[in-house]
């Protein structure tokens, strides 16, 4: 730690990883060098108004079915409210973690940016979480203050009694006497922002579940900055007149920075809306104007038929994480939309993407290169570096990193500096990485190194498949098997001629030993909130 820190508790400094535990942080890009003194969400707020944005448009919703907005001047107002109501009413002082639970809208934001305001620390939560969820995260935490959509208290309720430090729960989008509307009522419109170091706790981050054992990671201040100051700046390069819409979760560290901070920092807009299928995140671009759409690579592929029936609006840059990007998903947009969708990689440890390439310099089959800022390389499993070509774990350096709670797996995580993301990738002598699988995904069947995405991928080609997961299961004579989990197009049968066929299909599309052996027909697939496919899951179900 460099910096005094501005926080009276002291509990998520004080559980931090031992400093020779952190990775190495890069700051080398002037962009990425901050003062010692800074608070992310005056930086995101406060300075766009002094820089003249106070009345342009942030923040979009729908309210009876049209498209209403919010300045940036009343954003802020409404977050030095919510800051006087945490330090004046809720007892909060700095260092203090609230539980912050809603889906995608303006009160959420509003909410986010009043809290880091006031010195707190945020702990987002996905709107879907039970309460057994809510529990671990709140224990872990130690969140003595949760505010909580008022349509979303119910789980956090039941949760409640096994929370020993939460001491109170303040609703929001709701007109009850004690929620936190009626406490902004009266309040000045001003705030005496709290001034917290560079490297002050902002947000402990939850890890959203693809192992089913989620971490918390802990992000600083300018964490949050360099987040707006890598990607965005030199791969997306939005500007004031974009505006931005998806459908991650606020909650989840690719939808905080595609769905809030980005447009902030750049001056632009976000849409919130807060269930969003395909149809009618295809509707809200068209709707909202759209000009830069966030969402996981399933939506991309639902969406492409709807797009080719009803047009695209003011569409121009489109952004695929969570997951990895199939080759076919990718072509079947541009073919329906002629947008080069943007991929990327990144990760809750590193609060964003870390991997990725503007669309005019996109290699088939590769996220990208690495995002300037950022360092990588593939290591074997001693950490030695490999040549191009070759698959191992993906190392990763950066101005972001590593730094879980209080949590043992931090080793793990970071080794020599390095942070390995749990990804196998190779890279070519052009500097392009390409993903293989997570590295407790990839499947060793015969002796044969067999990555399921890629074997998803050339299945997602065929006519009749509109989803897929693939998994190894132990095989007595080959280890193990590849097994493919479908989901089929409306309207297509399942049954044994089909397996062969879509068994054939793979084999004459990569190479036949990695075409499944087994197929199982289901009707929906176990995703996250966020849209990640949770193969343990598929494990543990239908993995015998």
């Amino acid at each position: 730690m460099t910096s005094y820190t501005a926080h009276i508790d002291t509990f998520a400094r004080d559980n931090l990883p031992p400093s020779e535990e952190w990775p190495e942080l890069i700051f080398t890009r002037p962009e990425l060098q901050y003062p010692a003194r800074v608070n992310c969400a005056v930086e995101l707020l406060d300075r766009m108004v002094a820089a003249g944005h106070g009345e342009r448009p942030a923040l979009w919703a729908p309210v009876d079915g049209k498209p209403v907005f919010c300045t940036y001047r009343q954003l802020l107002v409404r977050a030095n409210r919510i800051a006087r109501a945490l330090t004046e009413d809720l007892g909060l002082i700095p260092g203090n973690r609230v539980l912050l639970r809603g889906p995608n809208n303006p009160m959420m934001a509003a909410c986010w940016l009043g809290i880091i305001k006031a010195g707190g620390i945020v702990v987002a939560t996905m709107p879907l979480l039970r309460a057994k969820e809510l529990t671990q995260i709140a224990v872990k935490s130690r969140c003595s203050l949760a505010l909580c959509d008022g349509r979303l208290l119910e789980e956090l309720e039941l949760a409640r009694p096994d929370c020993p430090d939460l001491k109170r729960v303040v609703a929001f989008n709701d007109d009850a006497p004690g929620a936190l509307e009626a406490l902004l009522e009266n309040k000045p419109d001003t705030f005496n922002d709290v001034d917290t170091a560079v490297d002050d706790v902002a947000m402990i981050a939850f890890t959203s579940g693809t192992t089913g054992q989620p971490k918390g990671t802990l992000h600083f201040h300018r964490d949050v900055l360099a987040m707006c100051d890598a990607f965005p700046r030199s791969v997306l390069k939005p500007g004031p007149n974009d505006i931005f819409c998806g459908t991650p979760p606020l909650a989840f560290t690719f939808g905080l920075g595609g769905m809030l901070c980005f447009p902030l920092r750049f001056g632009a807009s976000t849409v919130l809306i807060e269930r969003l299928m395909p149809d009618t995140l295809m509707q809200a671009i068209r709707d909202f104007r759209a000009t830069i759409c966030f969402t996981a690579p399933t939506f991309w592929r639902l969406m492409a038929p709807l797009a080719a029936d009803g047009g695209i609006g003011r569409l121009k840059k489109c952004v695929s994480a969570g997951e990895a990007l199939p080759d076919a998903t990718r072509q079947l947009w541009k073919r329906a939309t002629g947008i080069e969708i943007i991929d990327g990689i990144g990760a809750t440890e590193m609060i964003h993407i870390f991997i990725s390439s503007p669309p005019e310099t996109v290699r088939p089959g590769a996220i990208g290169k690495v995002v300037p800022g950022y360092r990588a390389r593939i290591v074997d499993d001693a950490g030695n570096p490999l040549p191009p070509g070759a698959i191992g774990r993906l190392a990763v350096q950066g101005p972001t990193g590593c730094r879980y709670l209080a949590d043992a797996r931090q080793r793990q995580y970071v080794q020599d500096g390095w942070n390995l993301t749990g990804d196998a990738f190779s890279v070519d002598a052009d500097g392009y990485f390409t993903y293989q699988a997570r590295t407790d995904d990839m499947i060793i069947s015969a002796g044969y190194n067999i990555a399921g995405p890629e074997v998803e991928s050339a299945l997602l080609q065929h006519p009749a498949v509109a989803e897929c997961g693939v998994i190894g299961v132990p095989d007595d004579e080959r280890g193990q098997i590849v097994k493919a989990f479908i989901v089929l197009r409306e309207g297509v049968t399942p049954g044994e001629k089909l397996a062969r066929d879509l068994q054939d299909f793979v084999k004459n599309a990569i190479a036949p030993y990695k075409y499944p052996r087994a197929i199982e027909f289901i009707d929906t697939l176990p995703r996250t909130e966020t849209g990640k496919l949770q193969r343990f899951r598929l494990r543990q179900e239908g993995g015998k």
